[in-house]
């Protein structure tokens, strides 16, 4: 059976043509990512002089960069362990820190340059903001970073001396003069980033966590999700970490950035996985980098223009008439209900603090299911809190796998502690713009499941789940019956020219279809190639 080599499994033509995401984009991600970690691999001195340049070091001998099997290899980032020899950092001991990567090939460099840059400073503002913020959360260090245009940042107290002296000096009167203070990481050039060579990429520096610091709950939430103790434990910590990021109310729905300055500013577009997955598959979002919301109607219409996008520009985004039909039904339906699912006195705010991608892998446990450490802050952003939301993966369910009765017993749980802690700790009650009435997150959570809300925001986030969250979940709360002719009748207020648009994505995807089937033959025919050029060497 033919096969073809994605980054994380092989997989058959016959596979590759049922799945919904763009399968020919991603045939070329294993050789794209050879070829950068190899460039990587490299560069092991330039890495060396990279850290000793952020931490203060004189010599670079005390580092030591791993093997490259022993890389961190995630979707969208990797990350290069480096071990320092008789080295304490002032905060937590340890011996090791991580380079962290993001992945030109991930993340729509070539269709759109910068977005690795902006990946990277919306991370370093999600670390600089929780570290102001919430130092009762347990992230990592961020001892610097650097983007593609050579700007690199470091932390005050790693600076040479004399650098160090003037940035606190200067820090110390702006705050006595009351005056906005810039941030602890500084502009500090390396000269070494001229001798990199690997353009195209940004990095950030941080803390390393030890085995003593704990594992990620993926490990072991499979095998002991039922303990009820474990598991309380964990909601418990969760809570405490969601009541903390979002007590501080926000003006505006965006990402925080570092400015070449080293202020603190919430002036980037609401980054999320999801924009910069289309956006890498060569799809347009017509969101500029400097657009925030001030209103939850118009973030929400454009997100929904975002979805637009992807099922006009995908070439495999529909499968046949009916199937487009529906898809656009279902988008024509999202944006008519919209009112009916957020409330109109939180349509101005409050805007909270959000972690988006609060998966397993990104949350470190101890023996207890304390969580002990959050990674990967990149997709963190201020958003409603109507879209504040329980981890979709309780019930270990596909976004649009989720049973609701399931799914509601595990989450009343959740609630029920973060209730708890709420009202044990009164000053996590957040207040709405000065009224009388506090807003209570468990409450606003609560509700946005009664109605329907959590679905709506799920639906929102997920590009290729809308649809059978739509169908399943949003539309059932609007009519018990869903009509026969809504595939045939709202496709019309979707676009004008419904039956042109379903024409061309009809041959979209046959074109599609031709392409991938090359792509496979063409695999096969190079295998046999290679078989025949061994056998006559040998």
């Amino acid at each position: 059976m033919k096969t073809r080599r994605l980054l994380r499994e092989e997989i058959t033509y016959s596979l590759a043509k049922e799945r919904e995401v763009n399968i020919l984009h991603q045939l070329g991600y294993f050789d794209q990512q050879c070829r950068f970690f190899s460039r990587l691999d490299d560069r092991r001195e330039w890495i060396k002089s990279v850290i000793a340049h952020h931490l203060g070091f004189r010599s670079t001998n005390i580092c030591h960069v791993a093997k490259t099997e022993d890389w961190f290899r995630g979707s969208f980032n990797v990350c290069i362990p480096v071990t320092i020899d008789n080295w304490t950092d002032r905060r937590q001991p340890g011996h090791r820190v991580m380079l962290r990567f993001p992945l030109p090939y991930r993340v729509g460099e070539d269709f759109r340059p910068g977005n690795g840059d902006e990946k990277i400073q919306c991370e370093a503002g999600a670390y600089a903001w929780l570290e102001q913020n919430c130092p009762d959360v347990p992230i990592p260090r961020l001892y610097g970073f650097a983007l593609s245009t050579g700007e690199t940042f470091t932390r005050i107290e790693h600076l040479p001396f004399l650098s160090r002296y003037f940035h606190t000096l200067r820090r110390w009167f702006l705050q006595l003069l009351r005056l906005p203070v810039p941030l602890h990481y500084v502009r500090h050039p390396n000269k070494a980033k001229a001798l990199d060579g690997v353009s195209e990429a940004g990095y950030l520096l941080i803390e390393g966590i030890e085995e003593t610091q704990g594992t990620m709950l993926s490990n072991t939430w499979s095998e002991k999700q039922n303990d009820v103790e474990l598991r309380t434990n964990f909601f418990k910590s969760l809570s405490q970490i969601l009541l903390s990021i979002s007590r501080t109310p926000l003006p505006r729905i965006g990402s925080f950035i570092i400015n070449r300055e080293g202020y603190l500013t919430l002036s980037n577009r609401p980054l999320s996985m999801e924009l910069q997955e289309l956006e890498n598959e060569k799809i347009p979002t017509e969101l500029s980098r400097d657009c925030t919301y001030s209103t939850v109607g118009s973030y929400v219409t454009d997100i929904l223009g975002v979805h637009d996008s992807r099922l006009r520009n995908q070439p495999n985004s529909v499968n046949n008439v009916q199937d487009c039909g529906y898809q656009m039904s279902a988008l024509a339906a999202m944006r008519t209900v919209a009112p009916l699912f957020f409330r109109r006195d939180l349509g101005r705010g409050p805007f909270v603090f959000t972690l988006t991608d609060l998966h397993q892998s990104n949350i470190f446990v101890d023996d207890k299911w304390n969580i002990t450490c959050l990674v990967d802050l990149e997709w963190a952003c201020s958003r409603p809190i109507q879209m504040v939301e329980p981890p979709y993966w309780l019930t270990n369910k596909g976004v649009d796998e989720i049973d609701a009765s399931e799914y509601d017993k595990i989450r009343k749980e959740l609630l029920t502690v973060m209730s708890a802690e709420e009202t044990q700790k009164s000053s996590n009650i957040l207040s709405n713009g000065g009224e009388e009435v506090p807003i209570r997150l468990s409450e606003v959570m609560e509700q946005a499941w009664t109605t329907g809300t959590f679905w709506y925001s799920l639906a929102l986030s997920s590009p290729t789940g809308l649809f059978s969250l739509f169908y399943e979940h949003i539309q059932p709360l609007l009519s018990k019956h869903c009509p026969e002719d809504i595939g045939e009748i709202m496709p019309f207020y979707w676009a004008k020219d419904a039956g042109k648009f379903v024409a061309t994505k009809l041959a979209d995807k046959k074109k599609y279809d031709i392409e991938l089937q090359n792509a496979f033959a063409e695999s096969c025919s190079d295998s046999h190639l290679s078989d025949h050029t061994g056998k006559d060497e040998e």
